[in-house]
């Protein structure tokens, strides 16, 4: 059916629509992504199911759409009501799922996606068909196809920089679905003939939209409660990842993406661990790079040595660093480290700070996430290592946090031999000879660390010269010896950049005891 010929009209409001469906298409993909990654983990693989699952979804909905006949205009705006709907609940109805039945998450997240993508590729042809009914074939094709390109890279940009850290997912996904709504208005405005139904529809479609909106934060707030079962103090998406501070009584938990990072119960066994044993190793530490550990805990630990100068922290998210800096809650547990002004904080990936940055310190001390995916791999790989080697000083220590050498023992012997083998010859430097170590930490479990430097270190040397909680000088040396069922397996491999084979090593480790 041709739209009316006072239609050049007609045509802008549809040739604009195909710029606003592109980028709501992709926000639904990247929301899907993100949130799924939260729940499920490993943001590398995640992001890789959603964008397959969407595309081939579309392409069924591209083949479904010739079906279609009759009033296609009214189809198409039959189809916005029904993205808008569908991809504005999406982030809420994962949430709740994830929250009331955990084991179906996949089936409803992945159905959720295909249905949306079915919807999505139907509407180009749609657009394509009703366009050529009064234009040439190729103009409209051509037209429609560059303007859905130029809508997805909106999508893109505004995403990362405006929608998630202004609108968070939940909020983002109704934003959007509002939008897919504007658009099925649009379209209404220019169909010809009784449309009082599916005026009524479209009214309905956005009153609803609008009223979850305005309670979106609060029932996502409600379902993370579920999920984490301690009442949630504080949660934030940032483009980085979901931060949630959790508390029961006088325990408060930090997750990342919904992994723990630490209580405040039993917190001090894992930070000692990390931090004392290299410093002690250290002759007199002045410098000192701590990569990671954005809520202050690792600052804290090193601060208590009165010959540190100077203090870098490295954390690429910086709303990690803000809740450190103004949360009381971490104030105190943090001991105002980071208000220290011995402490400056940069914000920029870690890998990118030991490249660029040519300065030198006594210690080095890694306090990132565990090796969950690809992309966290690269932080402990041979070249990591090796541009952390370049930064020590001449009897500095690099200390890193390693897994779990129960739980995880291919992926934390798999860190101890990379690090040991980080610098070679050919470097032009002397090689770092690693020390691997661990703890009981009862929120985490037995938890491992390794150590490097260029000189022997002698764990019955080290003593404890600083206040703790947890460590004393007997207890120190303890946690360089294993067990029978923490040793190293055999024929592990290097980690490197280019063959990250850490990622495999953590996920059938931890596999093991998740399944």
């Amino acid at each position: 059916m041709p739209i009316p010929s006072a239609s050049i009209r007609a045509r802008i409001v549809l040739l604009g629509s195909v710029f606003i469906i592109a980028s709501c298409g992709l926000v639904y993909e990247l929301v899907a992504g993100a949130v799924s990654s939260y729940i499920l983990g490993d943001a590398v693989t995640q992001f890789s199911l959603v964008i397959g699952v969407f595309l081939s979804s579309m392409g069924l909905g591209s083949y479904l759409a010739k079906y279609i006949q009759g009033n296609l205009l009214k189809a198409f705006i039959e189809i916005e009501i029904g993205i808008g709907l569908t991809g504005g609940l999406s982030s809420l109805i994962m949430f709740a799922v994830s929250a009331y039945a955990a084991d179906l998450f996949g089936v409803v997240f992945y159905g959720l996606c295909i249905l949306i993508g079915v919807m999505i590729g139907i509407e180009i042809p749609l657009l394509i068909r009703i366009l050529k009914e009064n234009v040439d074939f190729s103009e409209a094709l051509s037209h429609v196809l560059a303007i859905d390109y130029i809508g997805a890279l909106a999508g893109a940009i505004l995403f990362p920089l405006l929608v998630l850290p202004y609108l968070g997912l939940s909020r983002a996904s109704f934003v959007f679905g509002v939008l897919n709504l504007a658009v099925a208005g649009a379209g209404l405005a220019v169909l010809p003939g009784r449309r009082l139904w599916i005026s009524l529809r479209l009214t309905a479609a956005v009153l609803f939209l609008f009223m979850a909106l305005g309670f979106s934060v609060r029932m996502v707030g409600y379902f993370e409660d579920l999920l984490y079962q301690d009442t949630i103090i504080f949660s934030k998406t940032t483009p980085y990842q979901r931060i949630v501070l959790t508390r029961w009584r006088n325990d408060f938990r930090l997750y990342l993406n919904g992994n723990i990072q630490f209580s405040s119960v039993d917190e001090a066994r894992y930070h000692e661990a990390l931090v004392i044993p290299a410093m002690e190793a250290c002759a007199r530490p002045g410098d000192v790079l701590i990569l990671g550990g954005g809520d202050g805990l690792t600052a804290r630990e090193v601060l208590k040595y009165k010959s540190v100068r100077r203090v870098v922290l490295v954390d690429i998210d910086p709303e990690m660093t803000a809740i450190g800096q103004n949360r009381p809650e971490l104030r105190a547990l943090n001991q105002d480290s980071l208000h220290s002004p011995k402490v400056e904080i940069v914000h920029l990936d870690a890998m990118q700070y030991v490249e660029k940055n040519s300065s030198a310190f006594d210690a080095i001390i890694v306090d990132l996430p565990d090796p969950s995916n690809g992309a966290l791999s690269k932080l402990y790989s041979k070249s990591f290592y090796a541009l952390c080697a370049r930064r020590l000083r001449p009897g500095g220590v690099l200390v890193t946090q390693a897994t779990s050498p129960f739980f995880a023992p291919e992926a934390f012997w798999c860190i101890v031999k990379t690090l040991d083998n980080a610098v070679t010859a050919a470097a032009g430097l002397d090689g770092l000879v690693a020390v691997p170590f661990h703890v009981n930490v009862p929120s985490f479990g037995e938890w491992g660390f390794a150590m490097a430097a260029r000189h022997t270190i002698d764990p019955k040397r080290l003593p404890v010269s600083v206040p703790t909680r947890f460590l004393n000088s007997e207890r120190l040396q303890a946690m360089f010896t294993f067990g029978k069922d923490t040793r190293p397996p055999e024929g592990l491999e290097i980690n490197r950049l280019e063959l990250p084979v850490l990622d495999g090593y953590y996920k059938r480790g931890w596999g093991r005891f998740h399944d």
